[in-house]
């Protein structure tokens, strides 16, 4: 680690110790001489405990008296929220955006199609990011909402030549382009965040934009905050660390312990040097990834590798479910002993499917559990109802639970999703 780094490190840790009581309490025996390793991991359960009201969230290090309030995940209609001070979401937009500018050209035209409203961060985000772009370019705030006949039309009158959002809405777009014998080949860069692309969506996208790079806008969350930016030397799910903003750790699952060797999958956890109200601290994201290049390159270059077993985040479609708040909501059903959600891909669509471990035999039927699900996740019923996602539910016995090939815990998330296949 860089002495400047190091250095910013440590007075975050120092200003969350003395003003944030969950901070205080968590290195309260924290050593003189510590150093990175010696810092707890965060528990996100414990973190967002008494999140609401903000006024009395212990994660504060003080008042939120000017700056931003954003929602962390669609999975309920609360949500957990996300606050940054007025010069913290500066910093965070102006560094994203330095690191989106390295896949822009001058003049280029964007077409921004993230989402907005409702207090979700990425329409806003991507357009600050897009105003510090080192590369001039024309922004044209769509959202997600633009019907696909005005997009296509728009595209061609205003000559704009990279497209921005998230998969489900390019793909879409693309689907729709595709049944109306349409091709846009002045489209030269498609830009994507918030989830994953698959082979076949890759296919897609690639019939219908025919001359377009396709790439990760960049790495980023509005709990984590920076965490990657995306090159045009990056392929599908790598990013390279904001070295001067961001402290980006690859943690294994079983021993806790730092994965420095390149290729080996583990634990995404990130230190943010930016943020000082809400502290995040060795914050782990919920996704796996591996280190792509040896240790001590600048800005070295890690890949995503789908979703951590015991992620506090499930990412699906558009969709932030936490496994903590269905934990209840499941244990709370008589006979059950241990649940985990199975994330894949079916047919192009995601697909999530509760696995239960019942004491009873035989188990009752499952379909009251696939209800309770929907009905507690009105999120997730509505992409159900969309065709965008899949549920499924099923009683299996205790000993037919997937459980962690070394340490032998149960793994409450299992993304059996591939993320090494290309588009053919």
């Amino acid at each position: 680690m860089k002495a400047a780094t190091e250095a910013g490190l440590r007075r975050l840790v120092e200003h969350a110790r003395a003003h944030s009581p969950f901070f205080a309490e968590l290195y309260r025996e924290l050593p003189a001489d510590w150093t990175l390793s010696d810092l707890p991991l965060i528990e996100p359960a414990d973190y967002w405990r008494q999140c609401q009201p903000l006024e009395n969230w212990p994660v504060l290090s003080g008042p939120l008296a000017d700056g931003h309030v954003f929602k962390t995940g669609g999975s309920t209609s609360e949500g957990k929220l996300s606050v940054f001070r007025r010069d913290e979401w500066q910093a965070f937009v102006r560094a994203f955006g330095q690191g989106l500018g390295r896949q822009l050209l001058p003049g280029d035209r964007v077409a921004n199609l993230f989402f907005a409203g409702d207090l979700y961060t990425s329409l806003l985000f991507i357009h600050g990011a897009l105003s510090h772009s080192p590369a001039p370019v024309v922004e044209f705030p769509f959202t997600c909402n633009v019907e696909d006949a005005a997009l296509a039309d728009a595209i061609d009158t205003l000559d704009i030549n990279v497209l921005a959002g998230v998969p489900v809405q390019l793909v879409r777009f693309a689907s729709w382009l595709q049944q109306a014998g349409r091709t846009l080949p002045g489209v030269r860069c498609l830009l994507y965040g918030g989830e994953s692309l698959f082979a076949e969506q890759l296919a897609l996208l690639g019939r219908v934009f025919p001359n377009a790079r396709i790439g990760s806008i960049g790495c980023a969350s509005v709990d984590a905050g920076l965490i990657g930016a995306a090159g045009p030397d990056c392929a599908q799910g790598e990013h390279r660390v904001f070295d001067a903003d961001t402290i980006v750790e690859i943690i294994d699952e079983a021993s806790g312990l730092p994965i420095t060797e390149p290729d080996r999958k583990g634990l995404l956890v990130v230190s943010n040097l930016q943020r000082r109200l809400m502290p995040v601290i060795r914050y782990p994201t919920g996704d796996l990834a591996c280190w792509r290049e040896p240790a001590g390159r600048p800005e070295r270059k890690f890949a995503l590798q789908g979703r951590a077993s015991r992620g506090h985040r499930v990412r699906v479609c558009t969709l932030s479910l936490f496994p903590d708040e269905l934990d209840p909501l499941l244990r709370g059903q008589d006979g059950v002993l241990a649940w985990q959600l199975l994330v894949g891909r079916r047919d192009g669509v995601d697909t999530l499917s509760l696995r239960v471990a019942s004491e009873y035999a035989p188990a009752p039927a499952a379909e009251p559990l696939r209800q309770l699900l929907l009905e507690a996740q009105p999120a997730l019923a509505e992409l159900c109802s969309q065709g965008l996602l899949h549920l499924d539910a099923a009683y299996c016995a205790p000993e037919a639970m997937l459980t962690h090939p070394r340490s032998g815990k149960l793994m409450r998330v299992v993304d059996q999703r591939r993320y090494d296949e290309v588009a053919a």
